[in-house]
């Protein structure tokens, strides 16, 4: 039947275009059910009953099944051909296409010469004495194992519509209909290009008008998050992005409308149809697709939100002491939350990475490969302070607000980071240091137990062979009890640190619970010192010198205020000076 219908001649009918808008559309029908019937990687032929011809065809199948090539005719695909090594596809179709497009552009050919001639071994689609194309046997076994004859109609019914169809759009009432047509669509164009931008240009100007000076500044919870400006710009910038759309539609259609008009550049209107129908085609395609795999994220991002939400309540009651754990500190809760925030971060990265769009392409493989890349070079030192922070707050080494000496720096801790800790020094300097050389160095902390056993204070003086050990001790001590700020408990003590050559090192050790006043209680306790030994007639020695004064190197009790000190304000320090005992004054030193 199919045979017989594909030979009816379009003379019997009374109305031949309408047998050929008929005939056109079910030999397509077939062509579409003939190539979607067929699966080039299932194809299998029934093997001939000559055992000698069986490989020779199993070779030429499995040729055809690697290459294959369209036969074009003015843009349009007619059918694909099949190749072997000897002859590939490519070039087979386009000897076809140009025999084809030659028989076309001769219009004293007429398609009703085309014939077909069988060869034996295969059958020849001929116009007139011209050979256009060879259609074998595995052909047609390629083709869903349709018979040779029936492939060679279908093919030569498709080759006289294109050619007639070439014909008809070159006509030059078509061409001039087409011109008519492209003039009418420019005319459209421009009408429609001034409406655009009067429009826009009026409803820009109106809004500005009217509505420019209500704009205001966007807050939330008096936090600004967008100023008046920012928001006007915003809006003209969407203003602007609506009239360059609707333009670029407005071209777009213009030129695709126009190219389909001539047969010579109807293929560039199909193309430019494609190139904004298939990304979307492709976007929409891919998201579908994605539908289940992104549904799948969301309820992973719903349970990590929710573990997250959970340990960070059980964190907070950790760190305001609402939940204890033994052995857990406090200042411990917080650092420990953002471990487990990464871990858990981690561990859904790691559930969901295969289920992200994108995620297998060669594309996305590289990048995070590149990105991994830079990481592991450019952050060595990074990962380093990090480690280092959290390894100190584990340390317990200082807290916010302590006083401490690292390397040569000592002031107190302002704040402590997750890559530097910051001091302030008491100089009101601030110092940066990163943790990694904290964790490398040693830490002095004055403040750790300074509030329960107290920071013992030491200064040391040399002291002459000459005066008792006793009445220095006594005099050491005396001047730690005048010192406001020094604890009574645990009492001063004094220490005999070495016998010098000159004289005897000693040692008073006072303690404090105020080591952010360290300094301060330094310059008094060497204060009331100075004043003790003037008081009692007792010489500090100096470091080394060759001999001795005739009189004692002490200050008198008359210049203790010499300009510009100021005497004594507080009766503590009055009742000191006036019960201090007087001395004469020092002769002039016989040094060498």
């Amino acid at each position: 039947m199919l045979t017989i219908f594909l030979r009816i001649p379009d003379r019997i009918s009374p109305s031949p275009h309408g047998w050929r808008h008929i005939r056109k559309v079910l030999t397509c029908f077939i062509l579409l059910a003939l190539n979607y019937g067929i699966d080039p990687s299932r194809a299998t032929v029934q093997e001939p009953q000559d055992s000698g011809e069986k490989p020779r065809e199993m070779e030429i199948i499995s040729s055809a099944l690697i290459e294959t090539a369209p036969v074009v005719l003015d843009g349009e695909i007619l059918f694909q051909v099949r190749g072997v090594s000897a002859y590939p596809a490519e070039v087979r179709a386009q000897k076809i296409s140009k025999a084809i497009e030659t028989l076309a552009v001769d219009e004293n050919r007429s398609t009703q010469s085309l014939r077909l001639a069988d060869e034996g071994g295969f059958t020849m689609i001929v116009a007139g004495n011209h050979p256009l194309m060879a259609v074998t046997s595995v052909d047609g076994r390629l083709e869903g194992g349709i018979e040779r004859q029936v492939l060679a109609q279908v093919n030569l019914k498709r080759i006289a519509e294109a050619v007639e169809a070439y014909r008809e759009q070159r006509k030059p009432t078509n061409l001039l209909l087409a011109l008519f047509y492209a003039l009418a669509g420019t005319g459209i164009l421009a009408s429609g290009w001034w409406g655009l931008q009067w429009t826009f240009n009026r409803l820009d100007a109106a809004i500005e008008r009217r509505y420019k000076t209500r704009v205001k500044d966007f807050t939330v919870y008096k936090v600004l998050l967008f100023q008046a400006d920012q928001m006007w710009t915003g809006f003209r910038g969407t203003l602007q992005a609506c009239r360059f759309l609707l333009m670029f539609l407005l071209l777009y259609a213009y030129l695709n409308f126009v190219f389909r008009l001539f047969p010579w550049t109807a293929h560039l209107g199909k193309e430019l149809f494609h190139i904004i129908l298939d990304p979307l085609r492709v976007m929409t395609k891919g998201f579908i697709g994605a539908i289940p795999s992104l549904v799948f994220l969301v309820i992973l991002v719903i349970l990590l939100r929710s573990v997250l939400k959970l340990s960070k309540l059980i964190f907070f009651n950790l760190a305001m002491g609402r939940a204890t754990f033994k052995g857990f500190d406090r200042e411990w809760a917080w650092p420990t939350y953002k471990i487990f925030r990464l871990l858990v971060i981690a561990f859904g990265v790691v559930i969901g990475y295969p289920y992200i769009p994108g995620s297998s392409s060669d594309a996305f493989k590289g990048i995070t490969i590149f990105i991994g890349v830079l990481l592991s070079l450019g952050s060595s030192s990074v990962i380093g302070n990090i480690l280092a922070g959290y390894t100190l707050v584990y340390r317990r080494a200082f807290r916010v607000g302590d006083r401490v000496k690292i390397h040569d720096h000592v002031g107190d801790v302002l704040e402590r980071r997750i890559l530097v800790t910051r001091l302030r020094t008491m100089k009101n300097e601030e110092v940066v240091i990163p943790n990694s050389e904290i964790l490398n160095s040693h830490v002095v902390n004055y403040s750790s137990l300074a509030q329960e056993q107290g920071l013992i204070l030491h200064i040391t003086a040399g002291i002459g062979y000459e005066t008792p050990w006793r009445q220095v001790e006594a005099m050491l001590l005396e001047a730690a009890a005048r010192t406001p700020g020094v604890l009574k408990k645990p009492p001063p003590f004094v220490l005999q640190l070495a016998l010098g050559d000159f004289c005897v090192t000693y040692e008073l050790n006072a303690s404090c619970n105020r080591p952010h006043e360290m300094e301060e209680l330094y310059t008094q306790l060497s204060q009331n010192i100075l004043d003790v030994f003037n008081a009692y007639g007792v010489q500090i020695m100096t470091p080394a010198y060759m001999a001795d004064t005739e009189q004692p190197k002490i200050v008198p009790k008359e210049q203790w205020y010499s300009p510009p000190a100021k005497p004594p304000e507080t009766k503590q320090e009055k009742q000191a000076v006036e019960s201090a005992p007087k001395t004469p004054p020092p002769e002039k030193d016989i040094q060498k």
